[in-house]
């Protein structure tokens, strides 16, 4: 089934909408990053710092989708953002394996900190909105790249729940494992999206459908992908 695409009006309102999510997004992971890694130095806290690196990724994913459609044409910059926006996955979670298992191995240890978790259970608010208004926003356009970033910002939330639950176990139980494990599994998921994202443009039989997981990939018309068999 072909999504109908909405009106030229509809349109204009629709991208002034993800310009201005993705620069509330951009602003708020700014000011997340700094208050995170000053905290993070201060408290000699590996989990802060990743926590603030983690931020930058998603600056950085968000500023893709902020340079598609500061284009009078976004969909020419397509297939660039989603690129970039798969790379920032690929980046995260990198870096969160990494940082999970020197934290297993006992080389890092998440320590307490009021100020990161004030900073974690604030993003815990914020960016569960940010998330679905963007990816509201980008399926009604059919904008594959703002529906990839919609979901690199929900894996931030899911970072924040475990740096969050990893601070207050290490504080409260001497868990400081705790946050790690989380930390694997969302860097796996992380995996995952950024492949979707990368192969998001691949087909131009509804992208968005395929990476929200409405249905899977069919082909499309014009032959720039096979037909699945059913």
């Amino acid at each position: 089934m072909t999504a109908i695409a909405p009106a030229s009006e509809r349109v204009g309102v629709l991208r002034r909408r993800i310009r201005i999510v993705v620069a509330i997004t951009i602003t708020w992971n700014v000011i997340e990053a700094v208050v995170a890694l000053i905290a993070g130095g201060m408290a000699s806290s590996a989990a802060l710092i990743g926590f603030g690196l983690d931020s930058i990724v998603e600056v950085l994913s968000a500023a893709a989708v902020a340079w598609q459609f500061a284009s009078p044409d976004p969909e020419k910059r397509e297939k660039v953002a989603l690129r970039i926006v798969a790379v920032s996955f690929f980046g995260l979670a990198a870096y969160v394996s990494v940082d999970a298992v020197l934290s297993l191995a006992g080389l890092r240890d998440p320590e307490h900190s009021p100020v990161g978790i004030a900073i974690a259970a604030l993003s815990l608010v914020v960016m569960p909105f940010l998330s679905w208004f963007e990816r509201r926003t980008g399926k009604e356009l059919g904008s594959a790249s703002a529906v990839a970033d919609s979901k690199q910002t929900l894996i931030c939330t899911y970072l924040s729940a475990a740096l969050l639950v990893g601070l207050l176990l290490n504080s409260l139980l001497g868990w400081a494992w705790a946050d790690s494990i989380a930390a694997l599994v969302i860097a796996v998921f992380a995996v995952r999206e950024g492949i979707e994202a990368w192969k998001g443009d691949a087909c131009c039989a509804a992208p968005v459908a395929v990476l929200t997981g409405e249905r899977e990939a069919d082909g499309c018309t014009d032959g720039c992908c096979a037909p699945t068999p059913r």
